[in-house]
């Protein structure tokens, strides 16, 4: 296991990682470190946890305001798939009666020769 030295809102943190998540890690603070920043921008006095409290809250906006774009298609995709779907095993259920019923004709058939 790896370990890596991030530096946000001024402070050093030693987080612990897989062995090659370094760079994606270093990625992610400075993401996290640009929330903080625009926080900061909007000149509000705050200690740490108030400014990285606010910094989480703005990405979880972001995240929510994402989440409203890709999800909707995603879930009529989803329903468009579920109705083929429905169709299909509709059409099966048609040709396994008509199966049933050809197997009991022959059935009845055979017993009666």
């Amino acid at each position: 296991m790896a370990q890596i030295s991030l530096r946000l809102n001024g402070y050093s943190y030693t987080i612990g990682c897989q062995d090659g998540e370094e760079r994606y890690l270093q990625e992610l603070a400075k993401q996290v470190e640009r929330r903080i920043e625009r926080v900061r921008s909007l000149g509000t006095q705050g200690g740490e946890s108030w400014t990285l409290v606010m910094a989480a809250l703005l990405m979880a906006d972001e995240l929510h305001d994402l989440a409203k774009e890709i999800l909707p298609s995603t879930t009529s995709e989803r329903v468009q798939r579920a109705d083929r779907i429905i169709t299909e095993n509709e059409a099966l259920e048609q040709k396994l009666n008509l199966l049933a019923e050809r197997a009991e004709g022959i059935a009845g058939e055979l017993e009666s020769a």
